[in-house]
């Protein structure tokens, strides 16, 4: 399972595969675009976000939304 993160803190739920949270990220606008195997390095997550493999499933509240105004 995997989950995006914002510095230590989960901000939305898990997903089986790191895709997949990529996806949920464009869905949200926090990336412009979802990342291919060969293209050249670089930040595609805005500054202090990252994708981090983790051991248990979560789900956040039903009325919970993730900011789309990231500062």
């Amino acid at each position: 399972m995997y989950a995006l993160f914002r510095g230590k803190t989960q901000l939305a739920r898990t997903y089986p595969t790191e895709q997949e949270v990529w996806q949920a990220a464009l869905r949200e606008g926090l990336i412009d675009d979802v990342p291919v195997a060969d293209e050249a390095g670089g930040q595609v997550l805005p500054a202090g976000f990252h994708i981090q493999q983790v051991e248990e499933n979560y789900e956040p509240q039903a009325d919970w939304k993730l900011p789309r105004d990231i500062s």
